[in-house]
């Protein structure tokens, strides 16, 4: 590599570059074209799914084997769980154990000004609530539009946190949960009268925002673009800051 006070950009570079940045822009084109492709179908995927909004139809379409649908409806659990400490009903709850724990650190810090300017180091202690167990449950069925399914059937919404409950002074339990009912839209494929494991559930979203949802894909592009307009100019500058005898 080029030394600092040697760094110069010389014709023959600059020339070299423009091919690199063309080859590199050229297989943008193509790495976009394909995710612009790949959305594409899937948006056809998409707008060719059947729309389901009631639990005959619901059941009529894993009957039939009908294919890829968008459901709305409920999700609500059948037999919910909880911890005795914190009562109510959940689909999922999370205990988390933390203990009050002290820390030490060294901390660097300064004195004085000009020459008489130094630099000392001391160790500081300080506390945090740190995690050191973990433990959840979680119910075995739900029902979704009227359906009943394993539990394992739809992915459940994002826990919430519930509350802290202390057992001492350096120790607490944290509750995270995720609550029994929920309303939504599933794009599933229905078939063998049922659904895949682990189904999206998008929840407060009806068919209409959930599709919009799946078809905003184009924003994949353009991440696409940005990243490798970032790597286009790391790769030029890392070939202009190189020792490029090759070219002379």
């Amino acid at each position: 590599y080029k030394r600092q006070e040697d760094f110069e950009i010389t014709k023959r570079e600059i020339l070299a570059s423009v091919s690199i940045v063309a080859v590199m822009i050229l297989i943008g084109v193509l790495i976009s074209f394909k995710i612009s492709e790949h959305q594409t179908d899937q948006n056809d995927i998409y707008n060719k799914a059947v729309k389901i909004e009631s639990q005959e139809l619901f059941r009529y379409g894993m009957d039939t084997n009908i294919g890829n649908a968008f459901v709305y409806g409920e999700l609500k659990v059948i037999d919910p769980v909880t911890y005795p400490e914190i009562g109510g009903k959940y689909m999922r709850v999370e205990k988390i154990k933390e203990k009050y724990t002290k820390h030490t650190r060294t901390v660097t810090y300064t004195t004085g000004s000009g020459k008489n300017k130094k630099t000392h180091t001391k160790q500081e202690t300080y506390w945090t609530w740190d995690e050191v167990d973990r433990e959840g449950i979680r119910c075995k069925k739900i029902s979704f539009c009227g359906v009943k399914f394993k539990s394992n059937k739809i992915t459940f919404p994002s826990s919430k946190y519930i509350e802290t409950i202390k057992e001492s002074k350096h120790i607490r339990y944290r509750y995270y949960s995720v609550s029994e009912k929920h309303i939504g839209t599933i794009f599933a494929d229905l078939r063998n009268k049922t659904i895949p494991d682990k189904t999206y559930f998008y929840k407060d979203m009806d068919i209409e925002k959930t599709v919009d949802y799946l078809e905003s894909g184009n924003i994949w592009s353009i991440f696409f673009w940005l990243v490798w307009i970032i790597l286009i100019v790391v790769v030029v500058l890392v070939f202009y800051y190189a020792d490029n005898e090759w070219l002379k």
